[in-house]
């Protein structure tokens, strides 16, 4: 297996078991301080496929892994670590959930910055970056795929 190959596969699980685990996690987590009311491991099905809810935030979440898994490590140090996968997370899917994915879906940007989104999502996909970086050590150390 090309070095290539696996990287997109050990991003790909590291990006969606993190979504099921870390993301689900952080959003309990808002909704216990009262921050939020998102439905966790919500199976409510997704137009056009009728895909879970849930099941979809775990194919994306996997092909952010993907990305990350490619850029984080090219990153000078400390970014080339967990600070880069946390950050990559907080700050680049944030802004791209910000300003494509909610407008394409008939949202307004941002969902409109209404307190607490602005801060409870960036915390979330921190956490969800945590464990995709976390998920991805792990792999590849017990894989032994340095």
């Amino acid at each position: 297996m090309t070095t290539y190959t696996r990287t997109m596969l050990v991003g790909f699980i590291a990006g969606a078991v993190s979504v099921l685990v870390f993301h689900q996690a952080a959003f309990w987590i808002a909704n216990e301080m009262g921050y939020t009311r998102v439905p966790l491991y919500n199976l409510r099905p997704l137009p056009p496929l009728g895909v879970p809810t849930i099941l979809s935030q775990a194919f994306w979440g996997g092909l952010w892994g993907i990305a990350a898994a490619f850029v984080v490590p090219r990153l000078p140090r400390p970014l080339n670590g967990a600070l880069g996968w946390i950050l990559f997370a907080a700050i680049i899917v944030t802004l791209v959930n910000w300003f494509i994915v909610q407008p394409i879906k008939g949202l307004p940007v941002g969902n409109g910055f209404r307190m607490p989104g602005p801060v409870v999502l960036p915390l979330d996909y921190a956490l969800w970056g945590f464990g995709m970086w976390l998920i991805d050590r792990l792999m590849r150390n017990a894989l032994g795929w340095r």
